[in-house]
């Protein structure tokens, strides 16, 4: 009894130890996302683009992303916009090339969800004798800023092959599951996206708003069609010596689930998504990072192992409290007990502190983008029952990682650009 009780508690230093690193690591990295860099470069439009709406029976909001595309503030005969209908059963396509949209409808019952439809779309773009230099992926919720192809135009004219612009929300007060993933977002755009790019390794592609160089496209082929194509071609790129640079300034405001049983479908498949993409991609990044002392290449390996992180720091959190519950107890009672020793409550503290700063921290950063108010606010106060959800959800997705059934997130929300734009 006596061995069971001390592996327990080298397991559990172990545990904390980890969660404890990580949470510096992440902490440090996001520093540098406090800062904005200023490009000092000025371009006229002059590269020529695809855009690609990705749309599964999208007919209550694909006429609000195609007028927001149709309104860019770029050359019109720079761009074209191509809808891909995708096993559709309503008035999707039908709406869109009302607008103009060049309107491609795919019907394929075994090869489902968006990255077999992009795949599927790509190949036709490289046939077409009308060339372009680059493409920009869209989900059919999606509202596109004015100025983001002047955006893309330029960093693609810096020399970038891979560029995500910034991920927001076009519903973030609508209830308090839209509202704490509307802050996770704000937050990811400085905390990890941004400050990577200023760090200079790899941001990570979002999904959606994102451009990419034709010529990458032709060298490496697409095949990212997981749960988590956009993770999946990430990963590909920076194997391949690429990284994904991020666009600030180009806007893209996604729809956010209303209610927790949607969020639960998607966050599901999202780490459903990266687990498998980590089981392929995990040792070789990490490979190529010590082989080639890549920072690029051994941060993406770890973010990767997401699921795994959430349900360390959960597991980790539970612990901790209990461990508090019960020390509090002993304190009180005058009970012996002591499941942990010193040096691990000492860990346990500091992991709290740090937990506390990032908490803290998230406010300060909301001020500086402008997104902070009182509703907001509540959001964040109850923000941690979201959080929580995490680790069973990560669970779940572990033990269903075989699972590659795409699940579709019902898309409501009609909201015109202009209505979102002149509130920035």
């Amino acid at each position: 009894m006596e061995g069971l009780r001390d592996l327990m508690i080298v397991f559990l230093h172990i545990l904390t130890e980890t969660v404890f690193v990580f949470s510096l690591y992440y902490l440090g990295i996001s520093f540098f996302g406090l800062y904005k860099k200023k490009s000092l470069h000025s371009f006229k439009p002059q590269k020529r683009f695809a855009l690609v709406v990705a749309a599964h029976n999208e007919e209550v909001v694909i006429n609000d992303i195609l007028s927001s595309l149709n309104s860019l503030d770029y050359p019109k005969n720079l761009y074209d916009i191509f809808v891909i209908a995708d096993n559709c059963t309503d008035h999707t396509a039908q709406k869109s090339m009302e607008t103009g949209a060049l309107v491609y409808k795919r019907v394929d019952n075994k090869k489902k969800g968006k990255g077999y439809a992009l795949e599927w779309m790509f190949h036709k773009i490289s046939q077409m004798n009308k060339k372009y230099d680059a493409v920009c992926i869209f989900d059919a919720d999606n509202l596109v800023s004015k100025n983001f192809l002047n955006e893309m135009n330029k960093k693609l004219c810096e020399g970038c092959k891979v560029i995500q612009g910034y991920l927001d929300s076009k519903n973030p007060r609508d209830t308090w599951i839209t509202g704490s993933y509307s802050i996770t977002f704000w937050a990811n755009n400085r905390m990890a996206q941004l400050s990577r790019n200023n760090l200079g390794i790899s941001s990570q592609l979002g999904g959606t708003g994102c451009c990419i160089d034709i010529d990458i496209l032709k060298k490496l082929g697409w095949e990212a069609t997981c749960l988590t194509e956009d993770l999946e071609f990430t990963c590909k790129l920076i194997a391949n010596g690429y990284k994904v640079d991020f666009a600030y300034d180009a806007i893209v405001y996604d729809e956010k689930p209303l209610t927790l049983a949607q969020s639960w479908r998607q966050r599901k498949r999202w780490m459903q998504g990266f687990a498998d993409v980590c089981s392929r991609y995990f040792f070789k990044l990490l490979k190529r990072g010590v082989k080639e002392r890549s920072f690029t290449a051994i941060d993406c390996a770890l973010y990767t192992i997401q699921p795994i992180l959430f349900i360390l720091f959960g597991i980790a959190t539970l612990v901790g409290a209990a461990n508090f519950c019960l020390g509090s107890y002993d304190y009180v009672s005058n009970f012996n007990y002591n499941a942990y020793s010193a040096d691990t409550n000492v860990y346990n503290i500091i992991t709290f502190v740090v937990a506390a700063l990032i908490y803290l921290y998230v406010p300060v950063l909301l001020i500086f983008e402008n997104k902070f108010d009182f509703k907001i606010l509540i959001y964040y106060i109850i923000m941690p029952l979201y959080v929580i959800t995490w680790l069973p959800i990560c669970i779940e997705a572990i033990f269903s990682s075989d699972n590659k059934e795409w699940s579709h997130t019902l898309h409501t929300r009609s909201v015109n650009i202009n209505d979102l734009e002149k509130n920035r």
